[in-house]
């Protein structure tokens, strides 16, 4: 990981352009449900989260203010499928992720002005404690994945487009999803258990990779992310082979 990290550059989501757009993509960044890989604007391929992402910043730059709270109180499931067609798709599930904007929406005008600039500064540059970032988005239905994968990839969006200061980087986390779980195991990292235990063996061992190759969390979890899901021998075999488990249907969670 040290020799990868030498020449890895992180992505560093310039092209995210307000605090907003991140939130509320992030809300809804889980099984996009896509088959196929589009260019858009003359970039791409794009695919599954990736494609998602595309879509939701084009209609932002088209349209300011599209991703925000003021825009998105009372979208329902048309609005939805239609922000996030191409071709003959759309996303998958459009009607639970419209409900899941309208409650983010609603829920941050009544804490935040529904603004996420608002709801950055009220962490105060911490993570972690019953005021910092993760606890106050975990009150969002949208964000009440106890993996904290997407309040973990808001945060770490925030910090590199300079929205937020993260006082307490002890609270950053490798989240544990289903695909950095299997390359764990099949690494050896781990030991097989049931999977709330190997969630939690996982979060260990892979900090614990981070500091021992003086790596972040974060950059380890970019990392893992874009090399790992095509190289399942990433990180070595000593466990043997491994197929990625299955995800419950309907799950907002990885």
């Amino acid at each position: 990981m040290r020799a990868l990290a030498r020449t890895y550059s992180p992505p560093d989501y310039a092209e995210v352009p307000t605090p907003d757009a991140a939130l509320f993509l992030c809300a809804i960044d889980h099984g996009t449900g896509y088959r196929g890989s589009y260019l858009l604007d003359g970039e791409g391929p794009f695919h599954g989260s990736a494609l998602l992402w595309a879509l939701g910043l084009r209609a932002e730059r088209h349209l300011p203010g599209t991703l925000s709270a003021a825009a998105l109180a009372d979208i329902g499931t048309d609005g939805v499928a239609e922000l996030f067609a191409i071709e003959d798709e759309t996303v998958s599930g459009p009607g639970p992720r419209a409900d899941l904007w309208r409650q983010l929406a609603a829920g941050m005008t009544e804490a935040y002005s529904g603004q996420a600039a608002v709801l950055l500064d009220a962490a105060g540059g911490r993570l972690g404690g019953p005021d910092g970032l993760l606890a106050r988005l975990e009150r969002f239905e949208a964000y009440s994945d106890p993996l904290r994968k997407k309040s973990f990839l808001l945060a770490k969006i925030a910090e590199r487009r300079g929205w937020l200061q993260v006082d307490d980087p002890e609270q950053w986390e490798v989240c544990a999803d289903s695909i950095l779980m299997r390359l764990a195991l099949r690494a050896g990292l781990v030991r097989p258990a049931p999977v709330d235990e190997l969630r939690e063996r996982t979060r260990e061992a892979l900090k614990q990779l981070a500091d021992e190759a003086g790596i972040s969390p974060p950059v380890l979890d970019d990392l893992l992310w874009e090399f790992g899901r095509e190289d399942a021998d990433l990180l070595g075999t000593a466990g043997g082979e491994l197929t990625e488990p299955s995800r419950t249907p309907g799950n907002t969670w990885y």
